[in-house]
């Protein structure tokens, strides 16, 4: 498994409008381009998914951006990346609706794949952009780097 730059990216973009929506506040996107040095154009399209999956509100105007639509620790690492990169097993098998590998029954690696899952998917699904702030500010402080 491989993540993306747009699953990283959109990881970043909702890291930095948690950790940048002082009162309520919306968040530029031109603002977190700036600051995380990435093309506006590029996180426009991840906004316009994490948009469109509820994870993120718009508010328009000159003073509009993007808020999140729920606190951080109730957005799990799995949650944003599965969302913009899809499946995270390792292997195709285990995919939900794939096709039923002719070979499962009898597969000697199946085991390691499964186990390989269980451990991808904990860390994914119990980690939250809330623990991922806190571990920041436990490490740098109040510096701002994502």
């Amino acid at each position: 498994m491989r993540i993306s730059t747009k699953g990283r990216y959109a990881l970043r973009l909702m890291l930095d409008i948690a950790m940048n929506d002082a009162e309520g506040k919306p968040v530029r996107v031109k603002d977190i381009a700036k600051r995380q040095e990435v093309s506006g154009k590029y996180l426009e399209q991840i906004v316009s998914v994490l948009t469109k999956a509820g994870y993120l509100r718009s508010i328009r105007g000159p003073q509009g951006g993007y808020l999140l639509t729920k606190h951080p620790d109730e957005y799990t690492v799995g949650m944003i990346l599965r969302i913009t990169e899809g499946s995270m097993e390792p292997v195709p098998c285990l995919e939900e609706g794939s096709e039923v590998c002719e070979r499962m029954e009898e597969c000697i690696t199946i085991p390691l794949w499964r186990k390989l899952n269980e451990a991808i998917s904990g860390v994914l699904d119990h980690t939250t952009l809330a623990d991922l702030i806190e571990w920041h500010y436990a490490k740098n402080g109040n510096d701002y780097v994502i």
